[in-house]
């Protein structure tokens, strides 16, 4: 099984909206080891590690986010696995 590690910035209604909560939930639903932030100038930032399958998952989930969320633009790109352990949530930076 491939395991990967992903950085993500998610732009638009994503704070306020339970974005990051919602993450974490669905996060732990599939496994997936990693944090959420939101940054103040009002993005949604993750990191994401686990089977590639299941981070693909992840991805595609946060491409819409929780039902009050409008996800305008999100950036993915590759990340350091630091062994991350379980799902975090952090807070805001």
């Amino acid at each position: 099984m491939d395991k990967v590690c992903v950085h993500i910035v998610v732009s638009g209604r994503v704070q306020g909206v339970w974005f990051r909560g919602w993450t974490a939930k669905q996060a732990e639903g599939l496994q997936i080891r990693g944090w959420v932030r939101n940054r103040v100038d009002g993005t949604v930032e993750a990191v994401f590690a686990g089977a590639q399958h299941d981070v693909d998952e992840m991805i595609k989930r946060c491409q819409s986010g929780p039902p009050l969320a409008r996800v305008d633009h999100m950036e993915v790109s590759p990340a350091d696995d630091d062994g991350l352990n379980g799902f975090e949530k952090g807070p805001t930076v």
